[in-house]
């Protein structure tokens, strides 16, 4: 009370200006028609703007709602698609054992520029995930998931020294492996390409199916540059990955409820 009392004293003048620039702003308007309608058209128009900012903020938190079911939707689809992949029944047939799932996900942190490069996502153990599932997001193979907590996972990216993928090329299906040595993080590299294999420029990449990581047939990214090796060994290639790194936000957990059983099988060694 005390400090209200010492401001209305140190400002008074001001304040009775003010005061006064009202009552004469309202004496006018109320005395001249045209006064009166030139502040009704400037109150209109201040109102107007608030009213439109109002409905900017509540379309862009209708717009964020509208995203979120999007990308459930996608994931659901994207389900579907890789069961029509792997599948042999008719595409309209989806029995209850699907093999893979797809969990939406934002990307909270990324990195690009070092040489081992990870990715943490919103979405952890509470929410199904657990190491060693997939990432991709609509353009393509993002990375795997190396690391599992309650709300968040940590995952290896395709940028990643010791990141390997089994890919295939796209116009003879040929398998090949891929990783990344350093740099610029849009280039990657496929190795162990077979001698009789002739890449162009621009050829696609995909995800073999091998991994039991990812489906088959996801895309990877297109061939830059072929390498064939003057000892004439295995051949490789530069290629441009579908995925900008440096751009990632929403993402897909990619699930293969088939994995365990998969992985079991193929530590079977069969004596010959």
């Amino acid at each position: 009370m005390y400090n209200l009392i010492r401001f209305l004293q140190k400002h008074n003048f001001v304040l009775l200006f003010v005061l006064l620039e009202i009552v004469s702003v309202i004496m006018l308007t109320r005395s001249h028609t045209y006064h009166r309608a030139a502040l009704s058209h400037t109150t209109n128009q201040i109102a107007s703007r608030i009213y439109e900012i109002n409905a900017s903020i509540t379309a862009y938190y209708s717009l964020r709602n509208a995203n979120d079911l999007l990308r459930k939707q996608n994931a659901e689809l994207l389900a579907k698609l890789a069961h029509i992949e792997t599948s042999t029944l008719p595409p309209d047939t989806l029995p209850d054992d699907v093999v893979f799932d797809f969990l939406p996900a934002r990307v909270i942190k990324n990195t690009t520029h070092l040489r081992n490069n990870y990715i943490i996502i919103n979405k952890g153990r509470r929410d199904g995930v657990t190491k060693d599932m997939g990432i991709i997001d609509p353009e393509g193979v993002v990375g795997i998931i190396i690391s599992v907590s309650d709300r968040y996972a940590s995952a290896m990216s395709l940028l990643h020294k010791y990141a390997t993928l089994s890919v295939r090329f796209k116009n003879n299906d040929q398998i090949a492996n891929l990783n990344w040595k350093g740099g610029d993080y849009q280039f990657g590299e496929v190795v162990d390409i077979p001698t009789h294999v002739i890449l162009q420029k621009g050829d696609t990449i995909v995800t073999s199916g091998h991994s039991f990581v990812f489906p088959e047939n996801l895309i990877v990214g297109t061939i830059e540059e072929f390498i064939q090796s003057e000892r004439g060994n295995l051949n490789s290639a530069s290629i441009r990955f579908a995925v900008d790194f440096n751009k990632l936000r929403n993402v897909y957990v990619v699930k293969n409820f088939h994995k365990l059983e998969l992985n079991d099988l193929s530590k079977i060694k069969t004596n010959e």
